[in-house]
């Protein structure tokens, strides 16, 4: 019975994520309502409470989750060295493609911005960090500079989503890594 109760509760919260990613296609957060949500997955108010808070607790808990499977994702590789920097852009680019729907849906320019901060975090974690140390950055300007360089490849990768992905991600991440600041 306990079995049967938790794949009801993943269903319902598999259905109430896919109902706002859908909505958020055409409307932003703010516009969207419990209602709206509960109405597109055939799911009554009540059920929705159980599980959520309100609508920007359900968009939380979708980045939430795609950006600890992101994490997870890139933790599975060991990039320690400055010339591995492509192969972890690379890397970010495939698990994008991989999750190409939602990514388009939550970089969307309509939508808060708080999904592109934290993949920002993710990629200052990944590849930054080791990009500043192997390039003799001056700490006094390595946020700066870190927050140049992430901003613009998101700004890329937003391009690319718009674009249907028309390029290989090995592609996009070169343009990326050839993006970073030169000594």
């Amino acid at each position: 019975m306990n079995e049967k109760l938790d794949r009801r509760k993943k269903y319902t919260r598999m259905v109430l994520k896919d109902s706002l990613i859908t909505l958020l296609k055409t409307k932003q957060i703010s516009a969207i309502t419990v209602k709206e949500i509960c109405e597109q997955a055939d799911i009554n108010r009540s059920t929705f409470y159980t599980h959520y808070s309100d609508q920007f607790d359900l968009l939380d808990q979708i980045e939430e989750e795609i950006i600890a499977d992101l994490n997870t994702y890139l933790n599975q590789y060991n990039f320690e060295q400055e010339e591995e920097a492509l192969q972890m852009t690379e890397k970010l680019l495939e698990y994008v493609v991989s999750k190409y729907d939602i990514c388009q849906t939550l970089l969307n320019e309509n939508n808060d911005h708080s999904f592109e901060r934290r993949v920002m975090d993710v990629a200052r974690t990944f590849l930054i960090k080791n990009w500043m140390e192997h390039n003799d950055v001056d700490p006094d300007i390595s946020e700066y500079a870190s927050t140049f360089v992430i901003s613009g490849g998101i700004y890329v990768i937003k391009h690319w989503l718009a674009n249907n992905m028309d390029k290989s991600p090995k592609q996009i991440a070169q343009l990326i890594n050839n993006f970073r600041i030169r000594e």
